[in-house]
């Protein structure tokens, strides 16, 4: 089933269609950093194209403006929440099942889409997890955001059931997106995917299944799987440069807590 945005998954645990932040009281037509309160960590895009961090081992928080701001639609704090803007192929590739290319230019920085499911508690992620066998499709993710105080905030997102185009992208070692956690209404973060480079029509979409942000180099560690998971783990066939041979693992949801 075709959804645009996130749903409450099967367990009820989060609703990410709740509103929860309120709104930013600006009465100009696009709100200004300072002084407006969504923008209190800075400007999160110039002309539509994310801002690039200071320090690019790590995404930084965003904040959009909401349903609750009094600024109009047409502030340029709103991007993620406006959805698709470019035009996507579902196509069949040789050996990775099915993948998404783009059908137009895409400029550095611009959003290009959410990877968007069913937004499930642990015990439910954890559940299906052990429930798949090796020859099925994973598309359960896994976000784990570090906040200042030590806490882990974590998200699961499963497009399986009800999903959108982001199902479809596959994994590369050298990707063209990256992915960044922005809030919009509440704390449940949309997974959104930026271009993580200019991307000519045509060309294949994908992201780093790990995580890593903006390319980093891949540590021995996430190139070499360990002997308790090396029979659970994919083989990868993305044919870069830098291929670590195998699709990222996370065996935190096979583990018992």
């Amino acid at each position: 089933q075709y959804s645009p945005d996130n749903v409450p998954g099967a367990d009820g645990d989060v609703d990410p269609t709740e509103i929860t932040f309120p709104g930013c009281s600006c009465l100009t037509s696009s709100c200004a950093v300072h002084a407006c309160s969504c923008l209190c960590q800075g400007e999160n895009y110039n002309n539509l194209c994310i801002r690039p961090a200071d320090k690019e081992e790590y995404a930084r928080p965003i904040f959009e403006c909401n349903a609750m701001c009094r600024c109009g639609e047409a502030c340029q704090n709103r991007v993620v929440q406006r959805g698709l803007q470019f035009r996507f192929e579902v196509f069949k590739t040789v050996k990775k099942g099915w993948g998404l290319r783009t059908l137009e230019f895409i400029a550095k920085g611009r959003f290009v889409c959410e990877y968007a499911g069913e937004v499930l508690g642990f015990k439910e992620a954890r559940r299906r997890i052990q429930a798949q066998t090796s020859q099925d499709s994973n598309y359960i993710i896994a976000v784990r955001e570090h906040l200042h105080n030590g806490q882990i905030m974590e998200t699961f997102v499963d497009p399986t059931y009800i999903g959108n185009v982001g199902r479809f992208l596959n994994h590369s070692c050298e990707p063209n997106l990256f992915m960044v956690p922005v809030r919009v209404d509440s704390m449940v973060p949309k997974l959104a995917l930026f271009a993580a480079i200019d991307i000519p029509a045509g060309e294949e979409l994908s992201y780093d299944y790990s995580g890593r942000f903006h390319n980093l180099p891949l540590t021995n560690r996430e190139q070499k799987p360990s002997e308790d998971d090396s029979g659970l783990r994919k083989p990868c066939y993305c044919g870069s440069r830098t291929c670590a041979s195998f699709l990222p693992w996370d065996g935190s949801l096979f583990s018992t807590p």
